[in-house]
Parts: C-alpha cells; structure tokens; sequence
C-alpha cells in the first residue's frame, strides 16, 4: 500500500506547486523573462534519420542519449603520429563543446526534432526553395576572399540560427541573457554577442534597411511576448551549422512566442512563412531553462589574426578553377555531414 501512496502523494505535491506558481511581473506589469537562459539539447531542428516520431519514450531518451555519448566520445580518437596534410583533420575536441548531453523536452515532453510541424519534422521546400538553399551552400564554399567567409567566421553574427529568428543551439554558446524596459526587449546571444532588440507596439523600419538579425516588433498577448520579425538581411539568408541548415528568404516572416511557464522554463514557439521558399508555414518549439552565472564577452579571433590562416589554407587548394568544384563533390562540406554530429548519427 505505501508503495502506491508514494507516488500518488508525489504527483500531488507536483501538481499544487505547479498550482501556486505565478508568472513574475515586472513593475510595468509585462511578465517578467529577464536572466540568463540557456537552449542547449542534443535535438536538432530537422527529425533524427530514421526515427519516425516526434515524442518517443522514456527508454527510447535513455539509448539515444547513451548513444550520443559514445559517438562524441570517438571525436577525440585521433590516430598517433601526424595528421594528414590536404585532408579534412576535423575541428574542436569534445572538451570545448558545450552543446547539451539530454533530448529537447518541451512540457515535459521527449522531441526528436525542434521542428513539430509538417510531421516530418522536415523543413518543407517548395523547388524554387531548394533551389535557392542549395546554390547558396555550393557559393559558399568558395571563400577565396575575406568577403566570401562565413559570416561566423568574419566574427559578424554567430554560426547558423543562433542569434535567429528563429533562435536554434549550436555546438555551444547556447546562453541568452534577457533584458525589458516598458518599450523593448533586449536579447544578448552569446555566440559572437550579437544584441537582438524587439520594440514592443512600433512601426516597422523603412524597407530599405535590414538589420543582421531582421527587424523584430513585439506585443503581448496575456502572458506571451508574440514577435514578428521581416527584412532580413541577404546575406543571412542561408544558415548553416553543423546542428542546422536552413534557408531564409529576403521576405520571410518568422513569428515568436515566449511563454513563461514555470521559474524554471520558458517555452519558445516559432513559425516560419514564406510561399516562395516553402510549400507550407513550418513551426517549431524549443525549450529556454536557467543558466548560472553570466555571460562573457565572446572574442571571436580578436583583430581578424585567423582570417589570413584561413585564406592561405583556401588559396592553397585553388579554390577559383576546377580543384575546388573537385573537391567539393569528393569532400562533402562539414555544414551538411559530420560524422558524430549530423542528423543522421542514429540511423543503424
């Protein structure tokens, strides 16, 4: 009998908590989201190679995050000697990543994708979408040019969807420090610390001027910040990490909601609009819980001192003829396939 009490009695005492919970406010009566929050999760934004379900069970969380662990773990069995020189040598070992080791958990729920719409949990293309998303990758990998560099790499704004919107971890810095006043929200994002700032009921910048991270306006609706965010710039359009790869277009929409609903968690939603790149709107949720302590400047390579390593090492495999387009069809970019970290490290 006490075995069957005790868990009665524990999820009552779970559930007045939840209960008694308010939403803080702050003195203007907005609800309260300011600290630091951190998003990081082994879930990318596109469904897991061969796993068909969004929500799977708990035994399910146990073997694929076992599994994680382990294929990390091969990152840093190097063979002895010297690297091959002219070959791919890879990049951080696993002590500098900082990107999560659980599943993404939304209301408690286990996802295998940040994306929960179309069921996919695929980003839906129209061909014109495709289209753009894939000769935008193949341009940007010639980077003969400081001009041509990612733009993580030229310490401009942080890799991939980080900074967004929509706003998506990476392989670390996945912390964002919240700041309100009656009329904004600031946002700092820690990978290159870009500052995203939502002005709450105003006018849209003029069209011709496209902010790094778009242009975000905001309002309430009961507890949630709603964002909507156009005039993104063009060369934000296509955004690649190893955790996502996406396509933005010049005139898409991307609308947010914040929740906070708990002192531990606050619920980001996001939909992403655009008819001529997707066949469908696609949308998302994600998960923001507490980070301790704050968040450091992010140095990037301070003085550009990296950019001229970079380019001798791009100069050197002749990137502007027929070397380069050859060893971009032998040599698949780290943007789409990394052999411990890409979408598809579960599928047996």
């Amino acid at each position: 009998m006490k075995t069957l009490l005790l868990p009665l009695l524990l999820m009552l005492s779970l559930a007045a908590t939840a209960q008694d919970w308010q939403t803080p406010r702050l003195p203007w009566g907005a609800p309260d989201l300011q600290g630091v929050w951190n998003t990081a999760t082994i879930t990318g934004l596109e469904r897991f190679v061969g796993i068909d379900k969004l929500v799977i069970s708990e035994e399910e969380v146990r073997q694929l995050e076992q599994q994680d662990a382990g294929l990390l773990g091969e990152i840093d069995d190097l063979p002895e000697g010297n690297l091959p020189a002219g070959e791919e040598v890879g990049g951080y070992n696993s002590f500098w990543f900082e990107r999560g080791d659980r599943l993404l958990r939304v209301r408690g729920e286990p996802r295998t994708s940040i994306i929960i719409e179309p069921e996919s949990g695929k980003v839906p293309y129209t061909i014109s979408g495709w289209t753009k998303y894939w000769w935008t990758l193949i341009k940007t990998q010639k980077r003969n040019n400081p001009e041509e560099q990612l733009l993580g790499d030229r310490c401009v704004v942080g890799f991939g969807s980080t900074g967004g919107p929509p706003m998506l971890p990476v392989l670390y810095n996945n912390n964002y420090q919240f700041v309100q006043t009656p009329g904004q929200v600031m946002i700092l994002v820690e990978m290159n610390h870009a500052v995203r700032t939502i002005r709450i009921e105003s006018e849209p910048l003029p069209e011709s001027i496209r902010p790094w991270l778009g242009d975000s306006i905001g309002h309430w609706e009961g507890d949630t910040l709603v964002v909507e965010t156009t005039q993104f710039h063009p060369q934000q359009s296509l955004r690649t990490a190893i955790k996502h790869q996406f396509y933005i277009g010049l005139n898409s929409k991307v609308t947010e909601r914040f929740t906070r609903i708990g002192e531990q968690e606050i619920v980001y939603e996001f939909t992403v609009e655009d008819d001529d790149i997707y066949r469908r709107p696609w949308r998302g949720e994600l998960t923001f819980r507490p980070s301790s302590g704050q968040i450091y400047e992010y140095a990037c390579h301070e003085g550009n001192y990296g950019m001229s390593g970079m380019l001798a090492g791009e100069r050197v495999q002749g990137v502007n003829g027929i070397r380069w387009i050859y060893g971009l069809i032998t040599n698949t970019p780290e943007e789409v396939a990394h052999k411990q970290l890409s979408n598809s490290r579960f599928n047996n």
